[in-house]
């Protein structure tokens, strides 16, 4: 039983990020985009621990593995799509120009998808990413509707559908983007192998604090800059 148990939990806890995706997608079709960001959240969440699980309990395997980028792709790439798409739906509609714009939304998982099955294949994203993660880009996506939440006031500046459109070509250039960026898994607790990490870490427990959900783009571009930043300062370059 006990054995059972620790070969099936890892993949629980994905179905579990499976399953939030799904909701969010409902809640989406019923205009509420705030759940459907904490969908994205608590996904995201399941997404961290599946993996810890796994690494805690030794309980890897082929179906984890595609089990968990099934989940991601609903999650982390027909949500966030779906959400864009209304936000864009909801911003001003130009000249009959941004009723056919709008579909640009689901580049996303599109491209998350791209960006999925190239994690599955390459070996050299084993202990860092190439690329920005799909959950980090749902993230962002997912802080819009909270954003515009928590400050209705610059709704005229973020729903403009060329702006968000620029936005959306722009993270899809991101998630395929062969740029190396840091992994938050800690192999060890050495402080200096892992500043940078912590570093993170830090300054995003301090953001979220005094600006909540206003935080999250300043905390994935800390998070991208942060890596570069590692990366030239270990000579590091891109694997072959």
């Amino acid at each position: 039983m006990k054995r059972r148990v620790k070969k099936h939990l890892p993949n629980a806890i994905t179905c579990a990020n499976l399953f939030s995706g799904c909701i969010g997608i409902v809640f989406t079709f019923q205009d509420n985009l705030v759940f459907a960001s904490y969908a994205i959240f608590l996904a995201a969440i399941f997404d961290f621990f599946d993996g810890f699980a796994s690494r805690v309990l030794q309980s890897f395997s082929g179906i984890g593995k595609d089990l968990d980028s099934l989940a991601d792709m609903v999650s982390f790439g027909v949500l966030p799509s779906a959400i864009m798409y209304e936000l864009l739906l909801q911003g001003p509609q130009i000249n009959h120009v941004s009723e056919y714009l709008n579909f640009i939304a689901f580049l996303i998982p599109v491209f998350s998808a791209l960006r999925l099955a190239k994690f599955n294949n390459d070996t050299r994203q084993a202990e860092s990413f190439i690329g920005l993660p799909t959950p980090a880009n749902a993230i962002l996506i997912a802080s819009i509707p909270l954003i515009l939440e928590q400050y209705s006031g610059i709704a005229r500046y973020i729903m403009n559908p060329y702006g968000l459109s620029c936005f959306v070509l722009l993270m899809c250039i991101m998630l395929v983007a062969e740029i190396p960026l840091m992994s938050l898994k800690f192999k060890n607790r050495d402080f200096n192998k892992n500043i940078f990490r912590y570093l993170l870490l830090l300054f995003s427990a301090i953001l979220i604090l005094f600006f909540k959900f206003a935080a999250v783009p300043v905390v994935i571009v800390m998070y991208i800059t942060l890596s570069l930043i590692q990366l030239k300062l270990t000579n590091d370059k891109v694997p072959g």
